[in-house]
């Protein structure tokens, strides 16, 4: 079966066209009516505030598809291991007054994915270690543990309801990401994230079809006992615009989605720049997110390049990993496996941060590191820290992003982190 899709390829609209609202909701509430739903209980798992989504718009026509039906409706943000939301947060993230949930959305309760809580989270078993090198396609044959938040569980049905976009880590988000890691333990997270350092970014983001990483999490996923299905959207960057949906299971789902998003959130050069200027959103309020303005050009930076990413808004390394990324800084991929005895005992999502920021590389014993290009932070971090985690330091006073934009070598990007940047080769 294929996944039933609105806007983008294989609709009626051409890719990036907006679906209006009463659209979006018309095939939500004709989609989930076929879903028997009676008397069962709902777990809705969605995105945090790092992602650009109409979340209240579709959380709104899900709710009113589903109340009265369901026998208790659980709204689970998919944080991975980012910083829990406060209720101030998740009532503007979500669309109710603070404190007025009930009045919203009756008969709904919203958690956070509490990820640093054992008893959060449930074991579904091991992944065995030769099912595990199949799928990574012999990178690794080691078990791993799949953990899962505990309300996915003890739910019947299970709806992932977000956006899909290029990945650093899977190629395209969303479908069964929103499980694995988006609400899921450490083991699989570090095993998937460290897997996707290894492949490196530049190989991996935006790469259509079923990556190992996502091979991996689809295998995870198919041990949760809960019927899952999944509304997968495309989000105009930046924007709460609509440009498709796709529901059906999350790998039918997924899998239309990101056809949309390879169309609407790639951009492509004839050549490569010597400078980025990435412009970073302010949905990023941390270094831990805003490096996705690192990411998501990496591709198109020459050799000897800079990608400069201006963040004043940011003065947080990461609130829940600032003291281990502090630790090692930020280094190339081959600067890790190349003396892997010092960097074992670390978190391999860790590692796998620390690379992806810093970009390609290569070291020796002999050399040291070599990295490809040069990653400056105009951030609210001082210079002392930044020099510390091993990037180089601007001034974001210095910044004048209009003066940068008349130079024909730099690459300015306004709301960077979601799409992205290739050479057409």
């Amino acid at each position: 079966m294929s996944a039933d899709l609105i806007g983008g390829p294989g609709g009626t609209d051409a890719p990036g066209t907006t679906v209006p609202a009463e659209q979006a909701a018309a095939f939500v509430a004709e989609r989930l009516a076929g879903v028997p739903l009676e008397g069962r209980s709902l777990c809705v798992v969605v995105p945090d505030s790092t992602r650009s989504c109409p979340l209240p718009l579709l959380l709104g026509a899900v709710h009113q598809a589903v109340h009265g039906r369901v026998s208790h409706l659980t709204v689970l943000v998919a944080l991975g291991t980012h910083p829990a939301m406060p209720e101030e947060a998740l009532a503007a993230h979500l669309g109710y007054r603070p404190g007025e949930l009930e009045r919203t959305y009756p008969g709904t309760t919203v958690v956070n994915h509490e990820w640093w809580i054992p008893e959060a989270l449930v074991s579904l078993g091991d992944i065995p270690a030769a099912e595990v090198a199949e799928v990574t396609e012999g990178r690794f044959e080691e078990p791993v543990t799949v953990r899962i938040n505990r309300h996915v569980v003890d739910s019947d049905v299970v709806l992932v309801l977000g956006p899909v976009f290029p990945h650093e880590v899977v190629g395209f988000s969303g479908g069964n990401k929103y499980f694995f890691p988006g609400v899921a333990g450490r083991e699989i997270i570090d095993l998937s994230h460290w897997l996707g350092a290894l492949i490196s970014n530049v190989e991996i983001i935006g790469t259509p079809g079923v990556t190992p990483v996502r091979a991996l999490i689809d295998r995870a996923a198919a041990r949760i006992p809960a019927e899952r299905l999944c509304l997968a959207v495309v989000v105009a960057s930046g924007t709460k615009d609509l440009h498709a949906l796709a529901f059906g299971t999350p790998e039918e789902a997924w899998a239309a989605a990101a056809e949309v998003s390879a169309q609407t959130h790639v951009r492509y050069l004839d050549r490569p720049v010597r400078r980025v200027l990435s412009l970073v959103s302010p949905r990023y309020d941390e270094l831990w997110t805003a490096s996705k303005g690192m990411y998501k050009v990496e591709p198109v930076v020459a050799d000897g390049g800079q990608v400069v990413l201006y963040a004043p808004h940011v003065h947080e390394v990461s609130r829940t990993h600032g003291t281990l990324i502090e630790k090692i800084g930020y280094h190339c991929r081959d600067y890790f496996t190349g003396q892997w005895d010092r960097f074992a005992d670390m978190p391999r999502s860790v590692l796998a941060h620390s690379t992806h920021v810093r970009g390609a590389g290569r070291y020796d014993a002999e050399h040291g590191e070599r990295c490809r290009i040069t990653v400056t932070l105009a951030t609210g971090l001082d210079e002392q820290r930044t020099r510390g985690l091993n990037l180089d330091y601007l001034d974001p006073a210095a910044v004048d992003a209009e003066e940068w934009a008349r130079d024909p070598e730099t690459l300015v990007v306004p709301n960077a982190g979601e799409v992205l940047f290739r050479l057409r080769s």
